[in-house]
């Protein structure tokens, strides 16, 4: 996975989450039980590192609004 830079966390209120699961689906749906709550740059596809199990997912949470309640 790619190093996390200072522009991912510019301000307080800004989070990069790294994902590990058994696989897309369980990831996807961390992802979208994030992207519910608060402001999401979602992630389009996996990544997985050979000779390692499960997935990798990365995507950044913007925490500065109000939790969304369903």
């Amino acid at each position: 996975m790619e190093p996390i830079n200072e522009l991912h966390l510019t301000e307080p209120g800004l989070v990069v989450v790294d994902v590990a699961a058994a696989d897309d689906h369980t990831a996807f749906a961390f992802q979208q039980a994030l992207a519910s709550r608060w402001a999401t740059a979602t992630a389009d596809r996996t990544t997985h590192d050979p000779g390692q199990p499960g997935v990798r997912l990365r995507c950044y949470l913007d925490l500065r609004q109000d939790f969304a309640v369903e």
